[in-house]
């Protein structure tokens, strides 16, 4: 193996460990390598000064990767900070979430919740179920285009509504179509994980992904 194919043995190595390594390490050590090999090559066949160019230059992108990896780390960081900030601003607020559980105003005597169609369906029906998981109340909803629908229910002879749940069948002739609940949830606090991102502290469903919130009330 001549000189040229050594040092560029030594760079595509020092390339590949390039995650594992700093820049200055990378460097540091090439230029030791770079330094020993000219002092060592033939006299009668030296090193052909496009093929030193292109050594340079492989060792030039190691160490650019590193610098744009180290900037990509600090503005993910920035990133995340500013999140928090802005993610601030939702706490005491309600936010539209997965869930099935009813959410009653303040005198107890409406509660409002939602759904999500995968499809169009002709026939929508919600049904109220009580702690104990029995049917209190049936409303049809009727024909409903796919996407995100509210409703609301009426609470007044249920003093205890505030463990009320609510279940959705939709079907599109004699199929069924695929429904999502959608509750009301307050946001309590909010805070950072270093997979999600920006999390939220919600009253009754804990911890939420804010990418999972489907809209801010």
């Amino acid at each position: 193996m001549n000189v040229t194919d050594t040092l560029s043995t030594s760079v595509t190595s020092a390339t590949s460990a390039a995650g594992s390594t700093s820049e200055a390490g990378s460097a540091d050590s090439f230029l030791k390598l770079l330094v020993t090999q000219l002092q060592n090559q033939d006299p009668l066949n030296p090193m052909d000064n496009a093929e030193l160019t292109s050594q340079l230059a492989q060792i030039n992108t190691v160490t650019g990767i590193e610098n744009l990896n180290t900037s990509v780390q600090g503005l993910n960081s920035q990133f995340l900070q500013m999140q928090a900030l802005q993610g601030a601003s939702l706490i005491g607020r309600d936010v539209t979430v997965t869930g099935n559980q009813l959410a009653l105003d303040a005198r107890g005597a409406q509660a409002e919740a939602g759904f999500a169609l995968s499809g169009p369906a002709d026939a929508v029906q919600v049904e109220i179920l009580n702690g104990a998981g029995q049917v209190v109340e049936t409303m049809q909803m009727g024909a409903l285009e796919s996407g995100r629908h509210a409703f609301d229910w009426d609470a007044s002879g249920h003093p205890d509504a505030s463990g009320y749940t609510f279940r959705v069948t939709a079907t599109l002739g004699a199929a069924a179509v695929t429904s999502t609940p959608l509750m009301l949830d307050r946001v309590q606090s909010v805070g950072l994980d270093g997979s999600t991102g920006l999390v939220l502290t919600l009253e009754r469903s804990g911890a939420v992904p804010y990418g999972e919130v489907h809209a801010l009330n």
